[in-house]
């Protein structure tokens, strides 16, 4: 349908999202203007939920920004940020005490700052992870949703998705480029509807689920990716794809993350023998940043072909492990491992996307009236590879400035929106193609564009990626969209910057490793890509540095 708003009742913000970063802004944004949340599937399925280590507050009288800011840098491996990373740091004791007056149950110690029980990850040079136990994600999330479902001034809508960014183009007119709305497929109505904006937030995840294992859940598609890079916006760093070193292997569940809080207790990583491994690869040991650890892990796993290793926490004890680590003690118990009694086996997994949509430092992406907050972003902070517990800081300090400049600029003109055009479509009548396109994108993405790399393995799968995309063109241009469609049409697009960002870089840093550039260059950049129209053809790819 056409949509017209009129001047005395301006569009609402629509926030594509609700996890984390979607909910933040959403609470920060209610007192003022009304907002309108699309969650893909149910409200309690995105990757927020998933989280179990916890969020960075730099609290402790042993801690410091100084220190947190050279940590985050470390794991960056020379591409982080320092002003960003500076700033985030600087708001993070204020996010985390700002999820606590909202009644986020983090588990206590009364000797501790502000009362929390603070752990260590990886790559931390001190404690300073405040958590709920090992459901840290769960406990945030249940706590804000709630707030968001009583609030008055936000309407949530379950299993709506966006398919693209309404902008000049749209309504063909000669202007600087502007975000004016969205389309969006009602899933259960199977109807497409357009949804003006006063602005629109992308906070739609990452792409886990373009590797065929990840331990992202079903969300995870590069929806907001790839809709900002469609608009025009340029994108940053996708080449850094982090491999959680630790999700549980086992035939029921391929998705089950082992938190690295388990290792910053102790727990070790062996092989089948028992023998600890960590020590031939980084003298950190398990305590490692996490490119570290899942490369060490997947070098040790083709070395002896074996299909994974071992995590061993028993010597923790029963009693602590199930105070600490309540979730996966009894997650692994009904599968039959008592983590008290035997080790864990555990293989890497796709579990971050370290690039994205380029922000600044309040959510605006280069279109205007175009947000985007969270893992869908690049920013800066997470460089080559994200520091443990990093994600939920910035979903929430970011969170808070994107709402904070949306209330800034105000409401502008929302024209009337050109409908969604069903009239030259028709209902699929193979879906079986989705499927297979879906299986191959993932596979390919696994085989060649995974923890190690080649030129040949990427150049390959770029090819392969191409004639895909052909196919998936077609199908879009010809039947009626469903979200299974949608997925794939994002997956395709988001494979592609990961290939393509690879390739650009021709060297080995953080989480892309290179057998044909295996050094560390001394001087490194961000890989940006950006979008650019030569003799009125199909947009490319084009490839900065600096």
């Amino acid at each position: 349908m056409t949509s017209t708003a009129a001047a005395a009742h301006p569009a609402p913000v629509v926030i594509v999202g609700a996890g984390l970063a979607g909910l933040t802004v959403a609470l920060h944004l209610a007192e003022h203007i009304p907002v309108v949340v699309l969650a893909k599937r149910g409200l309690e399925e995105g990757a927020t939920a998933w989280a179990q280590g916890g969020i960075v507050g730099v609290l402790g009288s042993d801690d410091s920004i100084e220190s947190h800011v050279r940590d985050t840098q470390d794991a960056g491996a020379g591409l982080v940020d320092e002003h960003t990373a500076r700033f985030i740091a600087e708001h993070s004791a204020g996010a985390v005490e700002w999820l606590v007056q909202s009644g986020v149950p983090f588990s206590p110690d009364p000797a501790g700052p502000l009362g929390l029980h603070l752990t260590r990850e990886g790559g931390h040079a001190v404690r300073r992870i405040a958590h709920a136990a090992d459901a840290t994600g769960k406990a945030i999330h249940d706590v804000l949703l709630d707030r968001v479902k009583q609030h008055p001034n936000i309407q949530l809508r379950e299993r709506w998705m966006a398919l693209d960014v309404i902008t000049s183009r749209h309504l063909k007119r000669e202007e600087t480029p502007h975000c004016y709305g969205i389309y969006a497929l009602d899933i259960a109505q199977q109807r497409v509807e357009t949804l003006p904006a006063t602005a629109v937030v992308l906070a739609t995840g990452g792409v886990g689920k373009v590797y065929r294992y990840t331990s992202n859940p079903d969300t995870a598609t590069g929806d907001g990716i790839a809709m900002a890079w469609r608009a025009g916006c340029r994108v940053g760093n996708m080449e850094f794809i982090q491999f959680h070193p630790t999700c549980l292997y086992h035939p029921q569940e391929r998705s089950f993350l082992i938190t690295e809080a388990l290792r910053g207790e102790g727990a070790q990583l062996k092989l089948p023998d028992g023998t600890r491994f960590m020590a031939a690869h980084d003298e950190r040991l398990e305590l490692a940043p996490r490119d570290i650890v899942a490369r060490a892990i997947d070098f040790e796993m083709k070395r002896l072909g074996i299909d994974n290793v071992l995590l061993d926490a028993t010597h923790l004890g029963e009693t602590f492990l199930k105070e600490h680590f309540p979730t996966i003690h009894a997650r692994c118990l009904r599968l039959g491992i008592d983590i008290a009694r035997q080790p864990i086996p555990v293989v890497p997994a796709a579990h971050y996307t370290c690039g994205g949509v380029v922000t600044d430092l309040h959510g605006r992406s280069d279109l205007p009236g175009l947000y985007a907050v969270g893992e869908t972003t690049y920013t800066g902070l997470h460089g080559a590879n994200r520091l443990a517990s990093n994600s939920l800081l910035e979903c929430v300090v970011l969170g808070q400035t994107c709402a904070t400049d949306i209330l800034q600029r105000g409401a502008g003109e929302t024209p009337e929106l050109p409908a969604w055009d069903e009239s030259q479509v028709e209902n699929a009548d193979e879906q079986v193609v989705i499927a297979h396109n879906w299986d191959e994108l993932r596979l390919l993405m696994w085989n060649y564009v995974g923890i190690v790399r080649t030129t040949k393995r990427l150049e390959r799968a770029l090819h392969r990626i191409r004639l895909l995309r052909t196919e998936i063109d077609d199908y879009y241009a010809n039947f009626r969209v469903n979200r299974d469609l949608l997925e794939l049409r994002n997956l395709v697009d988001c494979a592609e910057l990961i290939v393509r960002s690879a390739l650009m870089r021709q060297e080995s840093r953080g989480l892309h490793f290179s057998r044909d550039f295996p050094y560390t260059l001394p001087v490194s950049f961000p890989t940006v890509l950006l979008r650019a129209h030569r003799n009125g053809k199909k947009p490319e790819a084009y490839g900065l540095s600096g």
